[in-house]
């Protein structure tokens, strides 16, 4: 650990009333950062920080954890607020440790098909949970209009039948607490039974179920006929089948949008193709070049 950032020891020393000694940087992207943050009475926390610019919040994630937390276990909030004239916001948390269920699966201790099982009865739980009539909606044109700014025009008319069908989506279609990320890493082993946690509650938001069950099979490769029901299997609540294929094709295009140059833009091109292979009804039909 190395001396805390500013705004780290700011949001320690205000919400906590403890200095903070040091700091680990565990993650961080354009919009937010995470430290794992030792005090001077000996407790270790999480700090999380939020740019003024982010359209998330500390208080989003915290009205969203407190939430999710009538029905799983999640990290405690401690405290949360602004911690800068501009406008940052931090949320303190408990820290549950380091073994991550993805850790779990690496080390051997957990098996994959158990680690799947693992993430569709805990979103079967989340997807439980109240969701109160004043929380904002995240409307679905929301998540095409994001990608509109990092997407060529020819890859969105290419899945334009997915989105067609995500946009018939009846209004009577359950909405839920969605978690907006879930994946191996994102589920933390506590405790002396290793209780498993949902944690990092960034893209939270109330949602349709097919959309956090779809995302889960995306972020976790689950596309095989096995891998999929270990995930769907353990899923209890009840889903549309063509709405959930549909989610699937615009989480992977996102996250192929999202995705770093090289390797890792590869890796989602080619989940994308093999998509288009396996339900090619939801995507446009790609010109055939006319022959002489």
């Amino acid at each position: 650990m190395t001396r805390p950032p500013t705004m780290v020891s700011r949001a320690c020393a205000t919400f906590l009333r403890v200095p903070a000694d040091s700091a680990e940087r565990l993650k961080a992207d354009a919009r937010s950062a995470v430290y794992r943050t030792a005090l001077r009475d000996g407790r270790t926390v999480v700090v999380k920080l939020y740019s003024s610019t982010a359209l998330r919040s500390a208080f989003t994630e915290a009205a969203a954890i407190s939430s999710a937390a009538a029905v799983v276990p999640v990290p405690e909030v401690l405290g949360r607020g602004t911690v800068s004239d501009e406008g940052a916001t931090a949320l303190v948390m408990s820290d549950l440790g380091g073994l991550t269920l993805g850790a779990s699966v690496e080390a051997g201790l957990t098996s994959r098909t158990q680690a799947l099982n693992d993430l569709g009865a805990l979103l079967t739980r989340l997807h439980r949970a109240p969701v109160a009539a004043s929380t904002a909606r995240r409307p679905f044109f929301h998540s095409v209009a994001s990608l509109t700014r990092r997407c060529p025009s020819d890859l969105l008319d290419a899945i334009a039948p997915a989105l067609a069908v995500l946009a018939d989506t009846p209004d009577s279609a359950p909405t839920v607490w969605c978690h907006g990320d879930l994946h191996f890493d994102n589920v933390v082993l506590a405790g002396p039974t290793r209780t498993h946690h949902l944690v990092d509650f960034t893209d939270a938001a109330p949602g349709h179920r097919e959309s956090d069950l779809a995302h889960a099979l995306v972020m976790t490769d689950a596309h095989s006929p096995w891998d999929r029901t270990a995930l769907t299997g353990a899923y209890t609540l009840a889903w549309n089948e063509a709405r959930l294929a549909a989610w699937v094709v615009l989480h992977t295009l996102s996250s192929l949008a999202h995705a770093a140059p090289g390797s890792d833009h590869a890796l989602w091109s080619d989940r994308l193709a093999n998509l288009a292979r396996r339900t090619p009804h939801l995507f446009r039909p790609v010109p055939q070049k006319g022959t002489r």
